[in-house]
């Protein structure tokens, strides 16, 4: 049968495939739009399945907060290339799915974002753009305090920070500190969250660094903690590390400095650091 061409544009807007497959759906469906509709979200499908085993090192990592500040939602979409994740179209879909976990206050591929499940949203991305393309995280956040959020302009970093306080200045705090962990990767907030294996192994690795630097055993021991105080603690936790833009003091020294700024008080109550590539449960 004759498929005219305006059918052909509108499937293209309710599905974004492109105009040939429109046609061949519109044809196979005989004219039925639903079916049209259908048969192109099966055949995306498809093409997911058999994309689904190429490899993903590219994409975009997002946080987005509410505007009360009180809800937040974060994510990884993975692709092929850089050339789609610097795509506007690609980074307006990621852009819209985290902000539609925060609007309907969770996290997963059965989210229904503007009428279509993130599922379809990404089956449809894959069919549209011929790659890979995979959700590899999402996750959702509430809290009685309030998040601020920093997603690096590469697009592939991104934090969220979970405060508590009054001071004026908390969301900047937050960006801040968010800015931090982008920057600088830390493993843990303070001292008091690091595992005690993690510390006697660190301890064990300092003795013996020492000692073949040709220090007794006992003083080996007291140079280790020494090390792992000063060097472990000041490269792995987030309150200890020097501030990235005043490096002489301590990202704790710089929360503490600047509640009082704010008149008020701000404590820093977790980070969540996402990264395209790493996307290992927090």
């Amino acid at each position: 049968m004759s498929i005219n061409a305006s059918d052909v544009k509108k499937l293209r807007e309710i599905t974004d495939a492109p105009m040939m497959d429109c046609k061949r759906a519109l044809e196979e469906a005989g004219g039925d739009m639903e079916k049209a509709v259908t048969i192109l979200r099966e055949q995306g499908k498809a093409q997911a399945q058999k994309k689904a085993g190429r490899a993903t090192s590219e994409g975009i990592a997002r946080f987005a907060v509410s505007a009360d500040g009180k809800k937040a939602a974060g994510i990884v979409v993975a692709c092929e290339t850089d050339f789609v994740s610097n795509n506007e179209d690609f980074k307006k879909e990621v852009f819209a799915m985290v902000e539609g976990f925060v609007a309907a206050g969770a996290a997963s591929d059965t989210v229904v974002v503007d009428g279509t499940s993130v599922a379809d949203r990404i089956t449809n991305l894959v069919n549209l753009i011929r790659e890979n393309i995979q959700l590899k995280k999402a996750e959702f956040y509430t809290t009685d305090g309030q998040f601020a959020v920093y997603n690096h302009h590469n697009g592939k970093l991104a934090a969220l920070v979970e405060l508590a306080g009054n001071a004026s200045n908390a969301a900047e705090v937050g960006k801040q500190i968010g800015i931090q962990a982008v920057a600088m990767s830390p493993e843990f907030l303070k001292k008091e969250e690091v595992p005690q294996d993690v510390i006697d192994r660190e301890i064990q690795i300092n003795i013996e660094r020492a000692i073949q630097e040709g220090k007794n055993p006992q003083m080996a021991e007291n140079i280790a903690k020494g090390r792992v105080n000063k060097e472990y603690y000041q490269q792995n936790v987030l309150l200890e590390q020097a501030y990235y833009a005043e490096p002489k003091k301590s990202v704790a020294t710089y929360v503490a400095e600047a509640a009082k700024e704010g008149s008020g008080n701000i404590e820093v109550l977790r980070f969540v650091r996402f990264s395209v590539g790493d996307e290992k449960a927090e």
